[in-house]
């Protein structure tokens, strides 16, 4: 007799959880579909924020670029072993006084 009362017991309680769970799904799903469209005012600001990323990678290409530069002229103002520096010739210019 008793065990009957606890089977019904535990069954009415998974039901109860079961019918709160599938009510919450569904008021999770409608607020994902429901959801508003931007403000103006919002897609300005992620055409900013895209725009401003853009710009950030284009400075970071030219910073490469400039290293990589720097670098090669960097290499060859070094002597290279085994060559001896040519001493460059002064210039003599003519001024007319």
């Amino acid at each position: 007799m008793y065990d009957d009362i606890a089977v019904a017991i535990v069954f009415a309680i998974a039901a109860l959880m079961l019918k709160i769970y599938l009510t919450h799904r569904e008021k999770m799903k409608g607020m994902s579909l429901g959801r508003p469209a931007l403000s103006p005012s919002d897609e300005r600001l992620a055409r900013m924020e895209q725009a401003v990323e853009s710009i950030a990678l284009e400075v970071e290409r030219i910073g490469e670029g400039q290293r990589f530069v720097t670098k090669l002229m960097n290499d060859r103002a070094q002597p290279m072993l085994g060559q001896v520096p040519v001493p460059a010739q002064q210039r003599r210019t003519d001024t007319p006084h």
